[in-house]
């Protein structure tokens, strides 16, 4: 079995922060795959929840100096560094000041709703994820993106950054989750925040929307293959799944572990091949 570099992009984790079910099934499956050989890197935000004292957070100082550009702004990138207790993993989080110094991870406490600036923190960790890579100078040949948080990744590689050739032979598993109300809406200006430079317009369609569905809609068009983290997803993202006629692994039950993790690390080497 190919021995591989695989990145996981992701919005919490477990024991760091965990939101969902889906905390459990990110904490479980890299460290499966690194005992057998892969090499693994973890990339999450670093929302203001997460204790840095107890979790033993420290800034990984050689990687700073990186700005990002949301919209017309630039953003500085801190990127902080953790190991997963009992296990050789670290975990690398992307943190700003503006986006991610908040008592929540992603809705608001005085009215229970997703934080209205949620695009712009979620091309923010996109981008930041991207440009976190290139300054470790390690090219991954899987980066696994989970739910909407990390949609734009697929994007940004297919366009801004189709030329780099860190990236040329990058492939992407895109996870669906049923976390949140896909209708819920992103600003109207989302598309122009993005800067996606160089996206043709039958790709930038999905995210015409404006909403999480329009989102994950376009993690799914852009990515190489296709995961249900959860059992059950919306009817309509079941269909444009389907529709999409490429790689998909259907949702199966974590408590095997040997199992599910020889079920990704397949899904990896197919879509390698």
């Amino acid at each position: 079995m190919q021995k591989l570099k695989i990145l996981f992009a992701t919005s919490e984790i477990d024991p760091f922060l965990k939101i969902t079910s889906a905390a459990d099934i990110i904490r479980m499956l890299p460290q499966g795959l690194q005992e057998r050989g892969h090499e693994i890197r973890i990339l999450m935000p670093k929302f203001g929840i997460i204790n840095e004292r107890r979790n033993r957070l420290h800034e990984v100082v050689r990687l700073s100096g990186i700005n990002i550009r949301v919209g017309n702004e630039e953003k500085p990138l801190t990127i902080k560094v953790a190991s997963i207790p009992n296990a050789k993993l670290q975990v690398y989080f992307l943190d700003n000041e503006d986006y991610f110094n908040r008592k929540s991870a992603l809705t608001d406490p005085k009215n229970n709703k997703l934080y209205a600036d949620n695009d712009e923190r979620s091309i923010f960790f996109c981008k930041g994820a991207i440009e976190t890579v290139k300054k470790l100078g390690w090219g991954p040949d899987i980066i696994h993106c989970h739910d909407w948080m990390t949609s734009l990744i697929p994007y940004y590689l297919k366009t801004n950054y189709k030329d780099d050739p860190m990236f040329q032979n990058t492939k992407v598993v895109y996870s669906v989750y049923n976390n949140h109300d896909h209708t819920t809406m992103l600003s109207d200006n989302f598309l122009e925040k993005a800067k996606l430079d160089s996206a043709p317009s039958e790709l930038i369609a999905p995210l015409k929307s404006n909403n999480l569905d329009g989102v994950m809609r376009g993690g799914i068009c852009l990515a190489d293959a296709i995961a249900h983290g959860d059992q059950k997803i919306s009817s309509e993202l079941e269909s444009f799944i389907k529709g999409q006629k490429k790689q998909c692994l259907e949702y199966s039950d974590s408590s095997d572990k040997e199992s599910y993790i020889e079920k990704y690390q397949q899904l990896y080497q197919n879509i390698l091949n």
